[in-house]
């Protein structure tokens, strides 16, 4: 791609040419550049949903009029948490409760529904709202409706988190700077990044990695445990690191991978017990929502349900029944997919790569989990491109699966108000499903035949495991890790290539 679009300049760069040597524009700098400008795109996309305009008694209101988070296609679920978890009241998470649909037979008592994490998130931008509209009512600042404001904060330190995920991207494949740039461009960050609040969890895994790399161990440990206190997801890496650890245990990968995990637990109880033991209704309310909750419309049980009549393990939930049978099932296929990542690690001929690993783990759960939310593919979007850098594949997986937001908003919408029917929402949720598991077929392909991988051209190791990766990336590695273009290993040295 890259090599083909520097024609207009005079075509790719020459044997000689000097690359790296610019003062300020690396290719990290260029990525970031890349993400900052997907990110301003991400908010502007949004931003239809943060209008506002003045009800009949004079005072301002969300513009969310006629369906309009629909229409305009820029819902996040930033917007109405702020009020329904009672965050513009000064409520604290897990401690205050308040009643959903009061006054009717569903009337039930509710709490913070998200990991402890990333409700802690959420109050914290809360309470910089406050701060900033009281310090508005004395300083000229820009001021706008309290969830405007609020939305605002949190996009910032999504926005950050999301640099993050590139800057660890790019940082574990130094002779293949470029791949990262799949990260900072990928539509779904255009589509998702502000759409729910998973970017956190996403740099927390994502540095862990990073750190693991670079044999820090504990490091690694402490912030995928963070991550797993936002969201879960980052625990399942713990899989993947110990298989790679125990096909490298003559390395000494064993105690580096039991430290890690060993991190990762203390991490995760250290900031959950707190809240368990004093609220412990309130933390429970994660876990019991994820319990009782049906097949969500992402999830193929619902769409084989749509499609052929088929009413469900559970049947008819009308009742608020626990789905207990299909909570069973996502279970064990779970299960079964793990113990098939495990039966692959072992029997791989050079031990596997960890991203390799990490993203057949995730992309397992996502595929066979009762509920896949349009965000949570921002999960696989680092993992994908650690994993599998081929740019034409990712591009096109990410560009279906962020289309599904289109389908999916007036699937919301409804027929009755101009809308889509379900039959668009759902094909195009089976679509994106199968783009999945066509990249899940091509990773095992690449672990099976690790001389297809393109990071292990060259005969290169894991650059995810400590000690296993590439030297420092010579003018060559930088020059052929252009898009579309396998890394070569630094065969020969610099002088020799000077005439």
């Amino acid at each position: 791609m890259a090599a083909a679009a520097s024609r207009i300049v005079g075509g790719p760069l020459g044997r000689h040419a000097t690359v790296g040597r610019s003062r300020f524009w690396t290719p990290l700098r260029v990525v970031l550049l890349f993400a900052v400008a997907v990110m301003a795109l991400s908010w502007l996309a949004k931003s239809p949903c943060l209008q506002q305009y003045e009800t009949g008694d004079g005072s301002l209101a969300l513009d969310w009029r006629n369906d309009r988070q629909y229409v305009a296609m820029c819902y996040s679920d930033t917007v109405p948490l702020y009020g329904l978890e009672g965050l513009d009241r000064g409520a604290l998470p897990y401690r205050d409760a308040w009643l959903e649909q009061p006054g009717t037979p569903q009337e039930q008592l509710r709490y913070m529904e998200y990991p402890v994490v990333t409700g802690f998130f959420q109050w914290f931008n809360a309470r910089l709202t406050d701060g900033w509209l009281a310090l508005a009512a004395h300083l000229p600042l820009p001021v706008a409706l309290p969830v405007v404001v609020y939305f605002d904060f949190s996009a910032g330190w999504l926005a950050l988190a999301w640099l993050v995920v590139a800057w660890a991207v790019c940082r574990l494949r130094p002779s293949r700077p470029w791949d990262a740039a799949m990260v900072a461009l990928s539509p779904l960050a255009l589509v998702h990044l502000f759409t729910n609040f998973d970017a956190l969890a996403v740099a927390f895994a994502t540095a862990g990695l990073l750190a693991l790399a670079r044999r820090r161990p504990w490091l690694a440990g402490l912030l995928i445990g963070i991550g797993g206190a936002a969201k879960l997801y980052p625990l399942m890496l713990l899989l993947p690191i110990l298989l790679v650890a125990w096909r490298r245990r003559d390395t000494g990968g064993l105690t580096l991978a039991v430290r890690t995990i060993v991190g990762a637990v203390v991490a995760w109880a250290a900031i959950n017990l707190p809240v368990a033991v004093m609220w412990t209704p309130g933390w429970w309310e994660f876990f019991r929502l994820n319990r009782t909750r049906p097949a969500d419309p992402d999830s193929l049980y619902y769409a084989l349900s749509y499609f052929t009549g088929w009413p469900g393990f559970d049947g008819d939930l009308a009742s608020g029944r626990t789905p207990a049978i299909l909570n069973t099932v996502t279970l064990a296929l779970f299960a079964v997919a793990c113990v098939g990542v495990v039966v692959l690690a072992l029997r791989a001929p050079r031990p596997p790569r960890v991203a390799s690993l990490a993203f057949l783990v995730i992309a397992s759960f996502l595929l066979v989990n009762k509920v896949w939310s349009p965000q949570y593919s921002l999960w696989l979007v680092p993992l994908a491109v650690l994993a599998l850098p081929r740019w034409r594949l990712l591009l096109a997986w990410m560009f279906v699966d962020a289309a599904v937001w289109v389908p999916r908003m007036f699937y919301y919408l409804t027929p009755e108000k101009k809308g889509l029917p379900p039959d668009w929402f759902l094909g195009a949720v089976l679509l994106r499903d199968a783009m999945v598991v066509l990249l899940c077929v091509l990773v095992v392909r690449s672990v099976l035949r690790p001389g297809d991988d393109p990071v292990r051209i060259g005969g290169r190791d894991d650059p995810d495991w400590p000690g296993t990766g590439p030297p420092r990336p010579t003018v060559r590695d930088v020059v052929s890790a252009a898009p579309g273009e396998p890394a070569s290993g630094p065969t020969t040295s610099r002088r020799s290539r000077t005439p």
